[in-house]
């Protein structure tokens, strides 16, 4: 099946995402605002430049995008139709380089969280995640 939109369209597309400050990260800040959690962002000092890092309470949140991440069995995470080699390989070393990362960070001592795009579209369940997260210490 062939793309349905010019190279030179989706190379356009492709360079407007942000890498930083996105919607879902900006949700999950707000949050951690309105309960008076203290963090810091973008930490370049460990593994994988954390999106938010708690060091009070040695947890680290990144909030992932579902189609670049992968997350697996949302409608989110579709595979382009052109150069559909090139994007699985683009998403298997992103995968690959994310498990890395949250592997050293653990072994650092610090808890890695996890915040997909598509939970910070309902704001009172990504409340209710981040917060239980503090409260029970949950995954």
């Amino acid at each position: 099946m062939a793309d349905h939109i010019s190279p030179e369209k989706r190379s356009w597309n492709m360079r407007q995402i942000k890498s930083r400050d996105t919607a879902p990260e900006i949700a999950v800040r707000q949050i951690l605002h309105k309960h008076n959690y203290r963090f810091r962002l973008n930490k370049r000092d460990l593994p994988g430049i954390p999106d938010i890092v708690l060091p009070k309470h040695k947890m680290i949140i990144f909030v992932h995008g579902c189609f670049w991440h992968r997350h697996i069995g949302c409608r989110r995470s579709n595979v382009p139709a052109s150069k559909t080699d090139f994007w699985l390989e683009k998403f298997r070393r992103t995968v690959d380089r994310d498990k890395a990362n949250q592997l050293k960070l653990k072994e650092l001592g610090w808890n890695v969280r996890i915040v997909w795009e598509c939970q910070t579209k309902n704001n009172e369940q990504l409340e209710n995640l981040v917060l239980f997260w503090f409260v029970a210490g949950g995954e």
